[in-house]
């Protein structure tokens, strides 16, 4: 009977424990460490490969399997598939201090070199080490959002890095080569110049207006959607690099 399952069959080192607060009472379900997230963000899609085992527990460490009754009035349902699902999708990751610790240590490092690869000195152009922006993440007080991976804090992290520490930061540039029928140039060249922060080369030719120019990488987006919409195909916007080092 799964009641009697041993507890050491679920102590295994890789183990992590899943837990909702619901009608009253705890329930716990055993996963593999490092899928929850995984099914969270989508890339897991087959719940089979999160679970550790199948039950729905009282109490993972203790196997205290939980009864149908409770299941039932908890959930409204005793089918497991349903409340694990839930449970996947509500409950808190309970996480042990030192694994905590590792897990936060690695996030910052993650983020960190996302920041180092994305930013520069503004005065030089060139890159910071990941380690001088783990000290100045540290001196700006930033707060990691555990539940939330490296990329997406990136841009928060960065904004807070320029307010709040003592290191002259900014997002590297993104030097790009803008090409475009002359009757559109002249129609949409100061629109384009608007995402410029430093205009390289500006000419306007017989046939073709071509600029090239260092934006902000966001700025890419805008400008392409600006030529899709206006040059009906015969506008491009072309990556020649990142001014991550000086030119």
């Amino acid at each position: 009977m799964p009641i009697n399952q041993p507890s050491n069959q679920i102590k295994l080192t890789n183990v992590s424990i899943v837990r909702l607060k619901k009608g009253g009472k705890r329930f716990e379900i055993a996963c593999y460490k490092n899928k929850v997230q995984e099914w969270r963000n989508g890339v897991e899609t087959n719940i089979d490969d999160v679970l550790q085992i199948s039950n729905v527990f009282m109490n993972v460490s203790k196997g205290e399997v939980a009864k149908h009754g409770e299941l039932k009035k908890a959930f409204g349902t005793t089918e497991t598939s349903e409340i694990v699902s839930e449970i996947l999708k509500k409950g808190e990751v309970q996480v042990g201090e030192k694994e905590r610790e590792h897990d936060q240590s690695a996030l910052r490092k993650e983020i960190a070199t996302l920041v180092a690869e994305k930013c520069v000195d503004p005065a030089t152009q060139r890159p910071y080490p990941v380690g001088m922006i783990e000290k100045a993440m540290t001196e700006a007080g930033y707060s990691l959002k555990p539940n939330k991976n490296a990329k997406s804090q990136v841009s928060d992290c960065i904004k807070i890095l320029q307010s709040d520490s003592t290191l002259p930061i900014q997002r590297a540039r993104m030097r790009v080569r803008v090409t475009m029928p002359i009757a559109d140039g002249k129609r949409l060249r100061e629109e384009v110049l608007e995402g410029a922060e430093k205009v390289e080369e500006d000419e306007m030719g017989q046939n073709e207006w071509e600029v090239i120019m260092l934006i902000d990488p966001g700025q890419f987006r805008v400008i392409n959607e600006l030529l899709q919409k206006e040059c009906k195909g015969k506008g491009r916007i072309e990556t020649m690099t990142f001014a991550a080092t000086a030119s």
